[in-house]
Protein backbone atom coordinates (compact mmCIF):
# COMPACT_ATOMS: atom_id res chain seq x y z
CA UNK A 1 0.00 0.00 0.00
CA UNK A 2 1.12 3.49 -0.63
CA UNK A 3 1.76 6.14 1.98
CA UNK A 4 -0.69 8.36 0.13
CA UNK A 5 -3.53 5.92 0.85
CA UNK A 6 -2.41 5.62 4.46
CA UNK A 7 -2.45 9.41 4.81
CA UNK A 8 -5.95 9.58 3.30
CA UNK A 9 -7.22 6.90 5.66
CA UNK A 10 -5.63 8.66 8.63
CA UNK A 11 -7.33 11.93 7.65
CA UNK A 12 -10.68 10.15 7.22
CA UNK A 13 -10.29 8.57 10.66
CA UNK A 14 -9.48 11.99 12.12
CA UNK A 15 -12.65 13.46 10.61
CA UNK A 16 -14.87 10.60 11.78
CA UNK A 17 -13.45 10.62 15.32
CA UNK A 18 -13.59 14.40 15.73
CA UNK A 19 -17.17 14.57 14.41
CA UNK A 20 -18.27 11.71 16.66
CA UNK A 21 -16.64 13.33 19.72
CA UNK A 22 -18.19 16.67 18.95
CA UNK A 23 -21.73 15.65 18.06
CA UNK A 24 -22.45 12.10 19.23
CA UNK A 25 -20.40 11.35 22.33
CA UNK A 26 -22.44 11.90 25.49
CA UNK A 27 -19.74 11.27 28.10
CA UNK A 28 -19.60 14.33 30.41
CA UNK A 29 -15.89 13.76 30.99
CA UNK A 30 -15.10 14.40 27.34
CA UNK A 31 -15.24 18.13 26.68
CA UNK A 32 -13.03 20.75 25.08
CA UNK A 33 -11.22 18.14 22.99
CA UNK A 34 -9.55 18.87 19.68
CA UNK A 35 -8.40 16.00 17.49
CA UNK A 36 -5.11 17.25 16.05
CA UNK A 37 -3.89 14.38 13.90
CA UNK A 38 -4.00 10.63 13.45
CA UNK A 39 -1.01 8.40 12.76
CA UNK A 40 -1.81 5.09 11.10
CA UNK A 41 0.76 2.49 10.04
CA UNK A 42 0.64 0.92 6.59
CA UNK A 43 -1.27 -2.17 7.77
CA UNK A 44 -4.16 0.08 9.01
CA UNK A 45 -4.76 -2.11 12.08
CA UNK A 46 -3.98 0.53 14.71
CA UNK A 47 -4.23 4.30 14.89
CA UNK A 48 -2.78 6.82 17.31
CA UNK A 49 -5.19 9.71 17.76
CA UNK A 50 -3.43 12.84 19.03
CA UNK A 51 -5.77 15.10 20.98
CA UNK A 52 -5.47 18.42 22.75
CA UNK A 53 -7.54 19.06 25.87
CA UNK A 54 -8.02 22.52 27.35
CA UNK A 55 -7.95 22.66 31.12
CA UNK A 56 -5.76 21.65 34.01
CA UNK A 57 -4.16 18.24 34.47
CA UNK A 58 -7.13 16.81 36.36
CA UNK A 59 -9.51 17.72 33.51
CA UNK A 60 -7.05 16.27 31.00
CA UNK A 61 -6.81 12.97 32.92
CA UNK A 62 -10.60 12.69 33.19
CA UNK A 63 -11.00 13.46 29.49
CA UNK A 64 -8.43 10.84 28.52
CA UNK A 65 -10.24 8.25 30.67
CA UNK A 66 -13.50 9.21 28.99
CA UNK A 67 -11.93 8.83 25.55
CA UNK A 68 -10.52 5.42 26.49
CA UNK A 69 -13.99 4.39 27.68
CA UNK A 70 -15.52 5.60 24.42
CA UNK A 71 -12.94 3.79 22.26
CA UNK A 72 -15.36 1.02 21.23
CA UNK A 73 -18.07 3.50 20.25
CA UNK A 74 -15.60 5.51 18.16
CA UNK A 75 -14.24 2.37 16.50
CA UNK A 76 -17.79 1.32 15.61
CA UNK A 77 -18.33 4.75 14.02
CA UNK A 78 -15.19 4.27 11.94
CA UNK A 79 -16.38 0.80 10.86
CA UNK A 80 -19.79 2.21 9.98
CA UNK A 81 -18.55 5.14 7.89
CA UNK A 82 -15.27 3.92 6.37
CA UNK A 83 -15.06 0.86 4.16
CA UNK A 84 -11.92 -0.81 5.53
CA UNK A 85 -11.01 -4.49 5.79
CA UNK A 86 -10.02 -4.03 9.45
CA UNK A 87 -11.25 -1.42 11.86
CA UNK A 88 -8.19 0.16 13.43
CA UNK A 89 -7.74 -0.11 17.19
CA UNK A 90 -7.57 3.44 18.53
CA UNK A 91 -5.01 4.69 21.01
CA UNK A 92 -5.45 8.22 22.36
CA UNK A 93 -2.36 10.34 23.00
CA UNK A 94 -2.46 13.69 24.77
CA UNK A 95 -0.56 16.28 22.73
CA UNK A 96 0.79 19.13 24.87
CA UNK A 97 1.92 21.25 21.89
CA UNK A 98 -1.07 23.59 21.87
CA UNK A 99 -0.91 24.15 25.62
CA UNK A 100 2.82 24.89 25.46
CA UNK A 101 2.35 27.35 22.58
CA UNK A 102 -0.36 29.22 24.54
CA UNK A 103 1.92 29.43 27.59
CA UNK A 104 4.82 30.65 25.43
CA UNK A 105 2.61 33.27 23.82
CA UNK A 106 1.50 34.53 27.26
CA UNK A 107 5.14 34.77 28.37
CA UNK A 108 6.11 36.71 25.25
CA UNK A 109 3.20 39.13 25.69
CA UNK A 110 4.18 39.66 29.34
CA UNK A 111 7.79 40.36 28.34
CA UNK A 112 6.62 42.77 25.64
CA UNK A 113 4.48 44.70 28.14
CA UNK A 114 7.36 44.79 30.64
CA UNK A 115 9.74 46.01 27.92
CA UNK A 116 7.32 48.75 26.83
CA UNK A 117 6.88 49.86 30.46
CA UNK A 118 10.64 49.95 30.97
CA UNK A 119 11.14 52.04 27.82
CA UNK A 120 8.33 54.40 28.84
CA UNK A 121 10.00 54.94 32.22
CA UNK A 122 13.31 55.66 30.55
CA UNK A 123 11.64 58.14 28.17
CA UNK A 124 12.46 56.08 25.09
CA UNK A 125 9.90 55.46 22.38
CA UNK A 126 10.67 53.07 19.53
CA UNK A 127 10.62 54.54 16.03
CA UNK A 128 7.49 52.65 15.00
CA UNK A 129 5.53 53.97 18.02
CA UNK A 130 6.65 57.55 17.23
CA UNK A 131 5.52 57.08 13.62
CA UNK A 132 2.20 55.65 14.79
CA UNK A 133 1.59 58.68 17.03
CA UNK A 134 2.35 61.13 14.20
CA UNK A 135 0.08 59.16 11.83
CA UNK A 136 -2.73 59.28 14.39
CA UNK A 137 -2.28 63.07 14.79
CA UNK A 138 -2.33 63.52 11.01
CA UNK A 139 -5.53 61.48 10.66
CA UNK A 140 -7.14 63.46 13.47
CA UNK A 141 -6.28 66.77 11.78
CA UNK A 142 -7.75 65.57 8.45
CA UNK A 143 -10.91 64.39 10.22
CA UNK A 144 -11.40 67.88 11.71
CA UNK A 145 -11.12 69.63 8.33
CA UNK A 146 -14.13 70.04 6.03
CA UNK A 147 -13.97 67.61 3.06
CA UNK A 148 -15.66 70.16 0.73
CA UNK A 149 -12.79 72.64 1.19
CA UNK A 150 -10.27 70.51 -0.74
Amino acid sequence: MSTRRTAKVAEAIRQVVSTAILFELRDPRVKQVTVLRVETPVDLRTSKVFVSVLGDEKVQRLTMKGLDAARGFLQSKIAEILDLRFTPVLTFVLDQGVKKSIETSKMLRKLDVEDAARKAQAGELPADETDAESDAEELASHADSDPDES
